[in-house]
């Protein structure tokens, strides 16, 4: 009887040992469904390229911050358009819970792709123009996002092309296929138009029309301007080369380009837009808002940044009066 009992108190005792393992295992699981739910993410990214690099990582940083436990499949297209509705595709079948599409190829596609998906864009120009929204205040059903065509960007940079360089011929390069560009080739037209300059336009259709084009602007432009396109600004080492051994002042449409080799640029961080970006989408997730609810919102800062050593290369005088009108970049 007392062996029995004694075989008793171990089976019990080991019992509750178990039970006290299985308490734990149990809570540790309830714990991490109720308090950190992983969202599966698609990123869709139409190019590598510096600003849309930056745009992601900020994306990524403010859903971080905002204690998004999130679980990512990051696809680059390539500059693709059909890679951009494969990816997106993908995405609805694989049942991600939200789309962050970075540039207009990538939004266009993921839209095509879902009504129901929430989709967060950003480093888009035109988002109406684009049918992405009806209106800045009244977006889509399951789509928001920023833009990074600030009003008042481009005119700057016109503006110090014309009154600072007195460029009065001014080339511009861009593939007339992206969307983005036909917009801002047809904003600065209208710009020159009004300093009395003209604008020379170069259409390209790949990266490796795009030196050819800089070169077929030697002897034509006082200046040449690269607006934010994806394929051209892929190659712009090339059109670098040719604004240095030509002597031709070299402007872009964002910071990241300015520093690789350009006088100048009017612009703000894609790390920024990037990240409003992942505001909205942390709101999303969270059950805090629905796309339909969030306005489609603007970079909420700019500046016109003036590189140093791009401006001497490509024949320019640094004028000291130039910092009233910016601040100056002085590379590394």
């Amino acid at each position: 009887m007392k062996k029995f009992s004694r075989i008793f108190a171990v089976a019990a005792a080991s019992a509750l040992l178990l039970a006290g393992c299985g308490s734990k295992d149990n809570a540790g699981t309830t714990k991490k469904s109720e308090g950190e739910k992983q969202y599966k993410i698609g990123i869709t990214q139409f190019a590598v390229h510096p600003s849309l690099d930056a745009a992601t990582k900020g994306f990524k940083q403010a859903l971080k911050d905002k204690g998004i436990n999130a679980k990512y499949d990051e696809q680059n297209a390539e500059a693709d358009m059909n890679n951009t509705q494969t990816i997106a595709k993908n995405f609805v079948g694989n049942k991600v819970d939200l789309i962050f599409a970075n540039a207009t190829p990538s939004a266009v596609s993921a839209l095509n792709a879902t009504k129901e998906i929430p989709i967060v864009f950003t480093s888009v120009t035109d988002p109406i123009g684009a049918g992405l929204v009806k209106a800045f205040d009244k977006p889509g059903n399951n789509i928001t996002g920023t833009t990074d065509n600030h009003p008042d960007a481009t005119g700057k940079t016109i503006n110090f092309i014309t009154d600072q360089v007195k460029a009065k011929q001014v080339g511009i390069i861009y593939n007339s296929g992206e969307q983005n560009s036909v917009v801002q080739a047809k904003q600065v037209k209208q710009l020159l138009e009004k300093k009395n300059a003209k604008l020379i336009e170069v259409s390209v259709s790949t990266s490796a029309e795009v030196k050819q084009a800089a070169e077929s602007l030697v002897g034509r432009v006082d200046a040449i301007y690269i607006p934010t396109d994806n394929t051209v600004v892929s190659a712009l080492e090339s059109v670098i080369t040719v604004a240095n051994s030509k002597k031709i002042p070299l402007f872009v449409g964002e910071l990241d380009s300015m520093k690789k080799g350009a006088v100048a640029a009017s612009g703000f961080n894609y790390y920024d837009i990037g990240y409003q970006t992942g505001v909205m989408a942390a709101d999303i997730l969270s059950g805090k808002k629905k796309p339909s609810e969030i306005p489609v919102e603007l970079p909420k800062t700019l500046k016109l940044v003036i590189n140093k050593k791009a401006a001497e290369a490509q024949g320019l005088t640094v004028d000291a009066n130039w910092s009233k009108l910016g601040e100056f970049y002085e590379g590394k």
